[in-house]
């Protein structure tokens, strides 16, 4: 057998300008126009279908390494010109990459669809899988195995005729609809910039002043404006005492995705829940909430809705109470103005300061960005070895993004990693982990190159970025994912990182934050951006104090949009007008008047742009109690960076992949199964 190329060697071949050219520069991002990535999908697509056929067509018969793995092999051109263009996408696009990827996402479903139901590819991984006992394979091959074929029975390999056809059609056009749906919430808040009177600045913290300043200098503007960027209108609205300012403003965020007939996202949704459920028959699903959860931890939509309103009824009892203390201390201030959602933030930080005596301003100055990245080191250092050296001649995407390398305990490497912190209009909102290239073993194996995206405000020249808690708790939470991907250590590229189960993905993330709250971290990482003094023990004793305050807010805002997002796929046809479905399943629920879903349906991206959390939302409470039982595994034994507790959180959470059903994992982790109540004790609803 002749052996394989290099994989950069073949990359390079393919297009000099996305490999990697060492272990320590990426690929030239400032050499690729739109119209290379144009050429570069066409080339990519053309060349991983001759790839398709050659293994279809191969007269020897079928055997895991003619059809599985050549399978793994094929499409590394086209994986790597996409993953660098949806890091472009996501993290510094422009109106002509807007446009590429309007035309490439249909053109990649109806590309994927045709390797899917191409029933001669199909037949040789029905073979192999049918004979699976006879090739003694590998735990993780066998699991590569399966895993292959129940995607291509999951993707129709099996319809047969007209409905080939039609799930094809379905795919394409539910691409098509979820990227424009994603940049017409990108287009709302790219164009929203809300000027705000001098008057109105007055009682605004120094962090907020300063990103309002930089988002109008941004956008050519003088004085201070609002964006709908949540680094920026969420401290807004926590400190702005101006009531009307502050509605007006909570209107123009909830209403993302529905500003304009021109970026209207509510007609793409009623379009893509029908098609969703019309997948979802073709498929022998009930729902497309049956279709999507049957290859979960959780497997029925019964399970999910169980959990969500055992947590919803006691969330909502104590919304319901924090709202009647909170309209009280309105009233008691002189407002006579009716207490609405938009009131909930300001009036809740006052209660948090009267109560607690934590002022978030102050707070921040202890939590600056790169004292809070170092403490994401530093955890990743004591509980897996892991050093982060600076690679401060790294180029990326954008200036505002830096690189590290990362090697392992005895100094091998174990990849890159890169950190883009700052929001900008050219980015779209949220955090999310990515990677630019995926851990493997196959043909000598590649390390990984993994990214993490937030949208911290960026400070004024010369002034370290201040981070809120909340921030700095997304920050851990994104390298938990980026952890994920580093330390992922598994043979096929499939199964790498985070290709896990949708509510298994969240347990590496979610669990890596406990780490934020450890005081040995505080102590040593939280400290004054000006006088580096450390955060003072009654500050650190405040913060835990108040860790479930507003728990039942949280908890409301999340578990309602979980629950909209299940009902809107757990019926058989789709609703015909999906906002009026919306309003019923709230008033159902008993929606506190006073508050609004986290993500409301017209820019619930997380559902709508991609199906990746449709019938999905839910995965984080999933994981939750997952991370909260695996933190008090670490409490147990009295040290939050035990060395036992942490290697086998290594070898079974962050480096397996999907290397077994992760139900298996989690056990071989914990020695058993996770107990539902550990995360009504971390939400602080225990009995």
């Amino acid at each position: 057998m002749i052996e394989p190329a290099p994989l950069e060697q073949k990359i390079a071949e393919f297009d000099v300008r996305v490999a990697f050219e060492s272990p320590e520069t990426l690929p030239h991002f400032d050499a690729l126009l739109p119209q290379d990535f144009t050429q570069g999908f066409d080339r990519g697509i053309a060349l991983h279908a001759e790839e398709i056929d050659a293994i279809a067509a191969d007269p020897a018969e079928p055997d895991f390494d003619n059809t599985i793995l050549a399978m793994e092999r094929s499409g590394r051109a086209l994986s790597r010109i996409a993953s660098l263009f949806y890091a472009l996408a996501g993290a510094h696009t422009n109106d002509d990459l807007q446009t590429v990827e309007r035309t490439v996402s249909p053109q990649l479903s109806r590309h994927s669809s045709r390797i899917t139901l191409n029933a001669a590819l199909f037949a040789r991984i029905d073979h192999v899988f049918a004979r699976r006992a006879d090739f003694g394979l590998s735990p993780e091959a066998l699991r590569l195995l399966e895993r292959t074929h129940s995607s291509f029975v999951r993707s129709g390999a099996k319809l047969q005729g007209e409905a080939r056809e039609r799930l094809s059609d379905i795919n394409a056009r539910l691409a098509e609809l979820g990227t424009q749906f994603s940049q017409n919430v990108l287009h709302d808040e790219r164009a929203f910039a809300r000027p705000v009177e001098e008057a109105d600045l007055v009682g605004l913290p120094g962090f907020l002043l300063s990103s309002m300043r930089d988002a109008a200098e941004e956008r050519g503007l003088t004085g201070h404006v609002v964006t709908l960027s949540r680094s920026v209108i969420v401290p807004f609205l926590t400190f702005c005492p101006n009531p009307a300012l502050r509605t007006e403003l909570f209107a123009a965020w909830t209403r993302r995705g529905e500003m304009d007939a021109a970026h209207d996202n509510r007609p793409l949704i009623t379009e893509m829940l029908s098609l969703r459920a019309e997948k979802a028959k073709l498929l022998g699903f009930e729902s497309f909430a049956h279709y999507k959860l049957d290859d979960t931890m959780a497997k029925t939509p019964a399970n999910v809705e169980a959990l969500l309103t055992r947590v919803w009824e006691k969330a909502r009892d104590a919304a319901l109470r924090d709202a009647e203390t909170l309209r009280a201390l309105a009233a008691d201030s002189g407002t006579n103005a009716p207490f609405t959602a938009a009131d909930w933030r300001y009036w809740s930080e006052k209660r948090r300061h009267a109560e607690f005596a934590i002022d978030e301003s102050a707070l921040k100055t202890y939590f600056t960005l790169d004292r809070m990245i170092e403490a994401a080191f530093d955890v990743a250092n004591r509980l897996f070895g892991l050093r982060f050296e600076p690679l401060p001649g790294l180029k990326a995407w954008h200036p505002d993004a830096r690189g590290w390398r990362v090697l392992d305990r005895d100094g091998t490497a174990r990849g890159l990693f890169i950190g883009d912190y700052f929001a900008r209009s050219s980015k779209r909102s949220g955090a999310w982990m990515s990677a630019l290239r995926s851990q493997h073993g196959i043909d000598g194996g590649q390390t990984p190159v993994i990214y993490n995206i937030c949208n911290f405000a960026k400070p004024a020249k010369g002034e370290p970025a201040l981070l809120s808690v909340d921030d700095a708790r997304t920050l851990f939470h994104e390298f938990g994912h980026a952890l994920h991907g580093l330390l992922s250590d598994v043979t096929y590229p499939s199964l790498a990182g985070t290709a896990v189960s949708r509510d298994f993905v969240e347990l590496p993330s979610q669990l890596f934050e406990h780490w934020l709250d450890v005081p040995e971290i505080l102590e040593r990482h939280a400290r004054h951006a000006v006088t580096d003094e450390p955060l003072p023990q009654t500050e650190a004793d405040k913060l835990k104090a108040a860790r479930t305050y507003d728990a039942g807010f949280n908890t409301v805002e999340y578990t309602s949009s979980a629950l909209v997002d299940l009902l809107f796929h757990q019926e058989g046809t789709a609703p015909a007008d999906p906002m009026a479905r919306e309003r019923e399943i709230l008033d159902g629920l008993g929606m506190p008047a006073e508050m609004v879903m986290r993500h409301r349906s017209p820019h619930f991206a997380h559902v709508f742009s991609g199906d990746g959390y449709s019938s999905g939302y839910y995965s984080y409470m999933w994981s939750e109690v997952l991370d909260a039982d695996a933190f008090e595994a670490f409490e147990k034994t009295g040290d939050a960076f035990d060395p036992e507790t942490a290697r086998k959180l290594r070898d079974f959470i962050y480096s397996a992949g999907n290397s077994d059903d992760p139900a298996l994992l989690y056990e071989r982790f914990r020695g058993r199964a996770p107990d539902p109540d550990a995360m009504m004790r971390k939400r602080g609803f225990a009995a």
